[in-house]
């Protein structure tokens, strides 16, 4: 893990009735989804100056010395009256890296991407963080380690063996694969059916940007008006988020700039890793560690491709044979008491 995530934080959270949790996985359109939730907050807001001061992160700490009170106070102080949201990387659980809180009074989008097209991304995301950040964390050695001049290389040398200032027996069968995305998927798939929950993939946000947005707003409750709609789908689309990147890549928070500018708001693109070194091979590999560590073939499949969501199988077919077999019961018990 880089040295300024600090996962445990977000249990401290004390998170209010009707809250927002937005879960993505790195480089899965984590920032895209906190825009659209200011958006539709606010009904259209094109002043904001940083989505991380709108949207919360509890994983990040912006030096090494803050204490946890510092932030945990600020998020308490934040206004009663307004939705509030708060961005995680992480899946609910108890396993060591489940650290996302559930609760049944607790909203969720949880939005995920081909991890083929995420883990190409994370590549020149970490390249883009600034020499100042990884100084203010004495780990400059940890960012050599990331500057890989090809995908392959990064892929073979960074993806597999885990974070650097990590020790091996504390990786993962599948390195990052394992820790960014097949943890996440295993943890919050099994919530899909949970009314408070909305899985939504990465595709269908792009193919479908108004569909999803709507989506996205009838599941958290809001309403935006018909004077509303055109300025929240403008500053939600990927070309305003382009032209506004500064906006998005935590410019307020530190006094320098934490990412090189474009670090945050990328492509934005599904179905073309290979434009950034994906392999067949590589692409072959990452399914074979997604065979292993994902059990559920239709989470993987999902994960890998997006799509319709199954409804949860109905109870009425269970229920039937219930009732014929507690009336059988009945009559036989009234045949022996003859």
């Amino acid at each position: 893990m880089v040295n300024w995530l600090n996962p445990p934080l977000q249990k401290k959270v004390a998170y209010r009735s009707g809250d927002t949790i937005i879960a993505v996985p790195a480089k899965s359109g984590t920032t895209w989804t906190m825009n659209i939730f200011h958006q539709l907050r606010t009904g259209g807001d094109a002043n904001f100056q940083d989505i991380y001061a709108e949207v919360p992160w509890p994983e990040f700490k912006e030096r090494p010395d803050q204490p946890d009170e510092e932030l945990i106070d600020r998020w308490a102080a934040l206004p009663t009256n307004v939705p509030r949201a708060f961005k995680t990387h992480s899946q609910p659980g108890d396993g060591p890296g489940d650290f996302a809180t559930f609760r049944d009074d607790l909203k969720y989008v949880v939005v995920v991407r081909n991890p083929e097209e995420a883990i190409v991304s994370f590549k020149p995301f970490l390249a883009a963080h600034s020499l100042e950040l990884w100084k203010l964390w004495d780990a400059v050695d940890q960012r050599e380690k990331f500057l890989k001049p090809n995908f392959e290389a990064f892929y073979k040398e960074c993806v597999l063996p885990g974070f650097p200032n990590m020790p091996p027996e504390a990786v993962p069968p599948g390195g990052l694969l394992t820790m960014l995305f097949f943890g996440f998927i295993n943890g919050w798939w099994p919530l899909r059916h949970k009314k408070n929950v909305l899985l939504i993939h990465f595709n269908e946000m792009k193919n479908d940007h108004e569909g999803s947005v709507r989506k996205i707003a009838a599941h958290l409750g809001f309403e935006p008006t018909a004077e509303q709609w055109p300025k929240i789908l403008e500053y939600t689309s990927f070309k305003w988020m382009k032209q506004n990147q500064r906006k998005f890549e935590i410019a307020t928070l530190l006094p320098f700039k934490l990412l090189d500018e474009g670090g945050m708001v990328r492509k934005g693109a599904a179905g073309k890793a290979h434009e950034d070194g994906m392999t067949p091979e590589i692409a072959a590999d990452i399914k074979k560690w997604s065979e292993m560590m994902v059990p559920d073939p239709e989470a993987r499949k999902w994960l890998f491709q997006g799509g319709e969501i199954a409804p949860p199988p109905s109870r009425l077919p269970t229920l039937i044979i219930a009732a014929a077999v507690a009336a059988l019961g009945a009559i036989l018990v009234r045949r022996m008491l003859k």
